[in-house]
């Protein structure tokens, strides 16, 4: 492994435990099993959904992505507005591959992901089959092709999620935005618009349960999901960073991080929110452009008031 790639503190037995109620091994078994047809429909169901005008694939992608988070038994809640349509690129702190699905479940999107994870199974194949844009991480020789591939696809008017930590942390400590990723949004001239993504219990504190961080097994981060109750996905759509603003990708990057740990801040200070649903989705209000899965500034406006998908726990 080359020496350049970034690495997070962050550990399985450190970070991973889940403090609450927790499920029984029945109910665990059957999350799991839904979780596996959900997916194995995915796979199924992939090459026709892409055929679907943009407005129908957008919502099968949403209400799929929404389905699969819900399936472990995870509460959605969103705060923000997607905003205009249009290509942009998408910033988010990295947790945990929950992350995935969980921003396709509020914008759809290629996204950004090690290759690696074209080994992984089923869910390898799921990925490359929603138009998933690979890096190979190790070798930086190749950084220059996937930015290329990044800006045709903004330019094309695709949306295109990337993780620019570089590497999963806890959901409590953060790593640095790496810059590479932000020079297509400066070459195709789009808006940056970072996402805060949390966990959380049901008194608002970080949930350790779906922290996928440094050699935890898939199969155990998923059987540790799949045990959790009570855990909320939070997704908060920050304001985007209108093109022009920045002009090296340096400060286009520590803008993006700002807001995402402002946010961050925010929340830690906010009391928890309420149980109960509070009206449609930011989602309902957005007309993405494509699925898919990981590679990883605050401007004047703060986020709408939160709307909920729920599931039982």
């Amino acid at each position: 492994m080359s020496v350049w790639l970034p690495t997070s503190p962050c550990t399985p037995v450190a970070c991973s435990g889940h403090e609450g109620r927790t499920a029984s091994v029945p109910h665990a078994v059957l999350r799991l099993t839904s979780a596996v047809a959900l997916i194995l429909l995915g796979i199924l169901g992939a090459p026709p959904v892409r055929l679907l005008p943009a407005g129908p694939r957008h919502a099968v992608v949403r209400a799929w992505s929404a389905a699969l988070v819900r399936a472990f038994g995870l509460r959605i809640t969103v705060h923000g507005s997607p905003g205009p349509s249009g290509g942009r690129l998408l910033v988010a702190n990295h947790i945990s591959w929950l992350d995935i699905p969980l921003v396709a479940a509020v914008l759809p999107s290629r996204m950004l992901a090690k290759s690696d994870i074209r080994a992984w199974p089923v869910l390898g194949r799921l990925a490359a089959r929603a138009g998933t844009l690979f890096i190979e991480r190790d070798r930086i020789r190749a950084l220059p092709a996937t930015v290329t591939a990044m800006t045709r696809a903004l330019l094309a008017g695709h949306r295109v999620t990337v993780f620019p930590e570089g590497s999963t942390w806890c959901g409590r400590a953060r790593g640095t935005f790496r810059r590479a990723a932000f020079q297509s949004a400066l070459d195709a001239r789009v808006p940056v618009q970072p996402l805060h993504l949390a966990y959380l219990r049901a008194d608002g504190e970080t949930a350790g349960a779906p922290a996928f961080v440094g050699d935890d097994p898939l199969t155990a981060s998923l059987w540790r999901i799949a045990r959790a109750r009570g855990i909320r996905a939070e997704v908060t759509l920050l304001p985007r960073i209108p093109p022009g603003r920045y002009t090296n990708r340096r400060d286009l990057a520590a803008a993006a991080q700002r807001a995402v740990t402002d946010r961050a801040s925010e929340r830690t200070t906010r009391p928890a929110p309420s149980d109960q649903p509070t009206g449609p989705s930011a989602t309902d209000r957005d007309s993405a452009k494509r699925p898919a899965v990981s590679v990883h500034h605050r401007v004047s406006s703060s986020p709408a008031a939160a709307s909920s998908f729920r599931t039982p726990s």
